[in-house]
């Protein structure tokens, strides 16, 4: 089974998804795929993500049973811990938000 979310993507890239695979809820792709077709997905996919971003999950040969990739930026990676795959939190930049350079309560 292959799994793949995607988040403010261009819509032509969404419909070449949804000849291979159903989007259950909008931006959320399912389907059971041949590693060949799902190769040449996400390479598309990673390829035209633009702004956006997108994760695909796989089932896999690991500890865990799936494989993660990525692409796009965004606050969650996923890291490789001793062959396990965590997701690590990028920390979140505050705005100067007050004149003065003070940082607003609570940063």
């Amino acid at each position: 089974m292959v799994v793949l979310a995607t988040t403010a993507v261009p819509d032509h890239l969404r419909g070449a998804l949804s000849r291979w695979m159903i989007e259950v809820t909008p931006g959320l792709f399912v389907g059971t795929l041949s590693a060949k077709v799902r190769d040449e997905l996400w390479t598309t996919a990673s390829a035209v993500v633009g702004d956006g971003a997108a994760v695909l999950l796989h089932s896999d040969n690991t500890e865990q049973g799936y494989s993660i990739r990525t692409a796009g930026e965004r606050r969650r990676r996923p890291i490789d811990f001793d062959g396990l795959t965590l997701v690590a939190m990028s920390p979140q930049e505050p705005t100067d938000t007050t004149p003065d350079g003070i940082w607003p309560e609570g940063w």
